[in-house]
Parts: structure tokens; C-alpha cells; sequence
């Protein structure tokens, strides 16, 4: 039976995807005024600069997410001061998406259900501890929450073993009594099988884009927890 939940973040409790466009969007107007360039341009060089943190980091961990690296960088790339610009690019992107993000259908209230049942819950999530800790409260999952595992905390990103041996510690339970849902199949269900746990592959509303042998979460208005809990 399962006895704690752990979830990923990104594109599992909201649309990462949908709304790092808005995020976009605003690191574009900021740039345009600031500087004078235009989206494509900023486009252009907010890749360029992704590369170039690669690059200097040359390991898989949490930082190669830093947006105020990545500004950072841009603005090495622009030629342009670092301040006040590096801080307020980094705002503009992620004080935009935040503020746009939705929980994705249901995932509340299962977590309410989860809850109910002293059911334990996580989160096991690659990128820097600050950012996810702003997005659990701005979907309103942060009540639920008992404990936290980042790629920061545990130095290396998902699918390494590490991350999801932290989770199994902060969830008190054993690994085979621990459910994992995210939407990476590589990352976030094949890591948590190849560590013992149980992982749950969360296709986003979608039918399964390929045929896999690990459970599916389509939807999570969907989920019966009873037979989910004794999966």
C-alpha cells in the first residue's frame, strides 16, 4: 500500500510549458526597453546565453536552471551592465510566469483527498529550492506539502538515484510504499522505478504519447485514490 506521494513540479502540478511563454513575453518588453532589441533578439541571445552557462558549469546540477545566471549571462553576451538589469530581467521572467500559473485540474483536491487519508506528501523536483518554493504557494499546493527534495538540496537533477533516496528518507516510509507522479517518463517515472519507488507517469490531459509499461495519470480529476493507494 502506498503511504506517501511525491510529485514533480513542473508541468505535473501546473503548465510549465504554457507559461514560461508569458515568461518570455515579459523578459522580451524588458529587454526591448532596456536595450532596444527585439524578441527575436532576445530570443537569440537568451539561448546563446543557456550555452554558455552549460558550458562554464559542466554539471547536471540545479544551477544550469538559474534564471539570474541566465540573465546574467545575456547581459556578458549584450555587453550591457550587469545592474540593475540581471535582477530585474530575472524578475520579469519569473514574477510573470508565477503569477500566471494554475494548478492543473484536480491535483488539488486529490492532494486534499491524499491528505484526508494520512497519506504523506512531497516534492521532488530538479531546479533551486527559492523558485519552487514560490510556485508551490502560488498554486496553492503549499498547505499540502510535508517535505521538499530539489536537485539543489540533493546536488544532482532526477533521474539520479540521490534525489529519489532523499525523498524515500524525508518520507519516512520505504521506497516500495512511496508513489512518485510526473510528467518526464525518463526522469521522473523510469528514475523512480530504477530507485525502488513506484512511478506514475502524468501525461498532462493527454492520452500517452507511446505505449509504456509503467502506470499512467491522464488526468487527476480521473484517480480513485483507494485503488490508487493499493496500486
Amino acid at each position: 500500500m502506498i503511504k506517501a506521494v511525491i510529485f514533480d513540479i513542473d508541468n505535473t502540478l501546473y503548465s510549465y510549458d504554457k507559461n514560461h511563454i508569458y515568461g518570455m513575453r515579459a523578459l522580451a518588453d524588458y529587454c526591448e526597453s532596456a536595450f532596444g532589441i527585439s524578441a527575436e533578439e532576445m530570443e537569440s541571445c537568451y539561448k546563446k546565453a543557456g550555452e554558455l552557462m552549460i558550458s562554464r558549469i559542466r554539471t547536471d546540477t540545479a544551477a544550469i536552471h538559474s534564471r539570474l545566471l541566465r540573465t546574467q549571462c545575456m547581459l556578458e553576451l549584450l555587453e550591457k551592465p550587469l545592474f540593475p538589469h540581471a535582477v530585474n530581467m530575472y524578475h520579469a521572467y519569473w514574477d510573470t510566469l508565477i503569477r500566471q500559473a494554475q494548478p492543473c485540474p484536480g491535483v488539488l483536491d486529490f492532494m486534499r483527498g491524499l491528505k484526508e487519508r494520512g497519506i504523506r506528501i512531497g516534492v521532488g523536483t530538479d531546479m533551486t529550492a527559492y523558485i519552487q518554493y514560490r510556485k508551490l504557494e502560488a498554486v496553492g499546493a503549499a498547505p499540502y506539502i510535508d517535505f521538499i527534495v530539489t536537485s539543489e538540496e540533493a546536488g544532482v537533477e532526477k533521474p539520479h538515484p540521490h534525489l529519489f533516496d532523499i525523498c524515500v528518507e524525508k518520507a519516512g516510509v520505504r521506497a516500495e510504499e512511496c508513489a512518485f507522479i510526473g510528467d518526464n517518463l525518463k526522469k521522473d517515472v523510469e528514475g523512480a522505478w530504477n530507485s525502488g519507488l513506484k512511478g506514475f507517469w502524468y501525461t498532462k490531459e493527454q492520452e500517452p504519447e507511446k505505449q509504456t509499461e509503467y502506470p499512467v495519470i491522464r488526468s487527476f480529476t480521473e484517480i480513485e485514490i483507494e485503488k490508487f493507494l493499493n496500486e
